[in-house]
C-alpha cells in the first residue's frame, strides 16, 4: 500500500459556560487543542467553566501528498 500524508482541517461549535466571552475562547481553544475535551474536573471547578457541547461541523481534507 501507498502511504500519504493528509493536513486535515475540523470545525467546531463549542457550548461553554463561562464568567465572560474572552475566557470562553481561551479555554476552548487551550482544552479543545487535541479533540476531545482535555478539560479535567480540577480544570473545570479552579477556573469557572463547563464545556457543555462539541459539534464537529466540518470535516475536510485540504491538502494531500503522496509519500
Amino acid at each position: 500500500m501507498k502511504a500519504y500524508k493528509v493536513a486535515l482541517t475540523r470545525t467546531y461549535i463549542v457550548t461553554i459556560e463561562a464568567e465572560n466571552e474572552e475566557k470562553a475562547k481561551l479555554y476552548s481553544e487551550y482544552y479543545l487543542g487535541n479533540y476531545p475535551d482535555l478539560s479535567t474536573d480540577k480544570d473545570r471547578i479552579k477556573r469557572s467553566f463547563k464545556i457543555k457541547h462539541l459539534e464537529m461541523v466540518c470535516n475536510e481534507a485540504y491538502e494531500i501528498i503522496r509519500d
